[in-house]
């Protein structure tokens, strides 16, 4: 099977001004040919360094991807570093000289002197036409040793809007597909950890196992990553529906659902089929329940609105006396569900109890929070333990809400 690997040229990637999206990209639809992608690697603006790095590159894969580096300014060495990796001369390309010139003309401005090193080449390569900017790519083959098959080097520009047109109508039609096919899939958990996680699924996480299983986490979501590499998009989907009845077997409580599914699209369908509605009560998040509710399409239809507040909000709404505050206790969550679920007709109400008050830096004194869920006869509550890290700790918590909500809706099917 074919080795690739992406490589992406620029300072501003490397000193975190700019996010390398290419790369992502790439990898994306080299696995949908079959190709897979063995290493990524950022690197910044220093031609020694380029040169260095191309030469590992060239001996450990069989395809390397460039973006970035085909611009006409002195920190752009793409054309370069390919240059001092094979020993060759950078000549002039006619052809493409005269293509840049009229794209030039056609926007009415005369083309800079330094435009003119965006149609020089390695000698032994080959100029790649963008038509959509002016900088053209460069497809060079770098003979090997140990009488491997030459590697094949495509430079593209780093602008999506110029690489992804050109990756599409010139590079992959010159790469031989991969013998087999790749596919990806995704379960999603919410309620253990990523630890946790490894030890329930036992061998199915084990290295060299097909398919592959990886395990990722992301405020408190646990994200199984599934790679199926086959024959055909058959056999793959094959694979893959073994993996999941095994992942069921084993930790089926935890799942909530596939892909890009977040626990607000399972508990809004969950709902909607139901024909029943939800309201909220937040208390320290500053309102991410009801954002990740409403952000669902078709939420009108099932939720029927929330309420964000403070603790001392709230206490005051209860007829509390001056300066007291809404305790942090299961209790309290408890009679906000209800007082909420009373206030909106609802079938159901959330409530999240969170003091953002208390110190988020004292490690021995981490606030805690507490979720509940009110429905007709249903009373139930969780203590959430939170983190240090206060962003986390909202996202976690109103997660928690919705997955109370979602494992009563399916526990009561």
């Amino acid at each position: 099977m074919m080795r690739a690997e992406i490589i992406a040229i620029g300072s501003e990637l490397t000193n975190g001004e700019k996010l390398d999206t290419n790369s992502q990209w790439l990898s994306t639809e080299l696995a949908s040919v079959g190709i897979s992608t063995y290493f990524h690697t950022t690197i910044a603006d220093h031609l020694n360094e380029l040169v260095d790095q191309l030469r590992l590159s060239t001996q450990r894969s069989d395809l390397v991807l460039i973006t970035g580096g085909l611009g006409p300014t002195l920190d752009d060495l793409t054309r370069q570093a390919m240059a001092e990796l094979t020993g060759a001369e950078l000549v002039l390309d006619e052809n493409s000289l005269q293509i840049i010139e009229s794209m030039f003309q056609k926007r009415y401005r005369e083309m800079p002197a330094s435009n003119r090193i965006q149609a020089m080449f390695p000698q032994g390569s080959e100029s790649i036409q963008n038509l959509h900017g002016t900088a053209p790519g460069i497809w060079m083959e770098v003979p090997r040793a140990d009488s491997k098959a030459a590697c094949c080097i495509a430079a593209m520009p780093g602008v999506p809007s110029e690489m992804k047109p050109m990756f599409y109508q010139s590079i992959l039609p010159r790469l031989s597909k991969g013998t087999n096919v790749i596919r990806f899939a995704r379960i999603n958990c919410f309620g253990v950890g990523e630890s946790k996680t490894e030890e329930l699924l036992g061998d199915i996480t084990s290295r060299g196992r097909d398919p592959e299983v990886g395990i990722t986490a992301h405020e408190a979501t646990i994200t199984l990553r599934i790679k199926a590499i086959g024959e055909s998009v058959e056999d793959c989907d094959q694979k893959i529906s073994e993996t999941y009845a095994l992942v069921h077997e084993r930790i089926g409580d935890y799942i909530y659902g596939y892909e890009d599914e977040e626990l607000e699209h399972v508990v809004g369908a969950l709902l909607n089929e139901r024909h029943q509605t939800l309201a909220t009560c937040e208390c320290g998040t500053g309102g991410l329940l009801s954002y990740r509710l409403t952000d669902v399409a078709g939420s009108t239809g099932w939720y029927a609105g929330g309420i964000i507040s403070t603790l001392q909000g709230v206490s005051a709404q209860q007829e509390k006396s001056a300066g007291d505050t809404c305790a942090l206790n299961a209790a309290a969550a408890i009679s906000l569900a209800k007082s909420t679920r009373e206030k909106h007709a609802s079938d159901f109400a959330l409530s999240i109890v969170l003091d953002v008050n208390q110190s988020w830096q004292d490690r021995e004194n981490i606030p805690q929070a507490f979720v509940a869920l009110a429905g007709e006869g249903i009373e139930l509550v969780e203590e959430i333990g939170l983190t240090v890290n206060q962003a986390i700790a909202k996202s976690r918590v109103t997660k928690a809400a919705l997955n109370l909500l979602r494992r009563h809706l399916i526990s009561s099917e």
